[in-house]
């Protein structure tokens, strides 16, 4: 870590980076995910140890019960993972010199659908579809919407709700 900063805890009080790593925790449920969102550089074994740590654990049960984590927003997520994720990680893996001493760890490569290696020494990367992933996004907002008029409907009485 920067400064010869460890990961244990530091005066009861969370950096910026912890704080974020509990929110990706809640968010996605993986530590190494989360670890590596969060910006550490060993993600692996950096969000195993967090998780060890009783504030964050605490924290990540604080977030949990203030109903971060549900369904629809993990889909959520992953829907704008999709639809606006950063794809530099896969473009610098298809210039890599060689391919089969690659650190699959140390990429970000959420985006990436399929990555084959035809017979001619290639590489051809396919990316899951960014429109489609926009397109469930607005489902998922449309079914908020419907929700909340729904709720909205049946307070005032005007209509029954199936």
């Amino acid at each position: 870590m920067k400064g010869g900063k460890t990961l244990k805890e530091k005066n009861g009080k969370l950096t910026q980076r912890e704080k974020m790593f509990c929110i990706y925790y809640v968010s996605c449920g993986n530590s190494k995910e989360a670890a590596f969102r969060a910006g550490y550089r060993q993600p692996e074994k950096n969000g195993a140890m967090l998780l060890m740590r009783e504030d964050i654990a605490a924290n990540i049960d604080i977030l949990s019960a203030s109903g971060i984590r549900n369904s629809r927003q993990m889909a959520r997520s992953g829907y704008e993972r999709l639809a606006f994720g950063d794809v530099t990680d896969a473009v610098r893996l298809m210039f890599e010199g060689d391919p089969s001493a690659v650190d699959p760890a140390k990429y970000d490569l959420f985006n990436v659908a399929e990555i084959k290696r035809p017979k001619d020494g290639a590489m051809e990367i396919k990316f899951f579809d960014r429109i489609k992933a926009l397109e469930k996004l607005e489902e998922i907002d449309d079914g908020d919407k419907s929700d909340v008029s729904d709720f909205y409907k049946a307070l005032v009485g005007k209509t029954e709700v199936s």
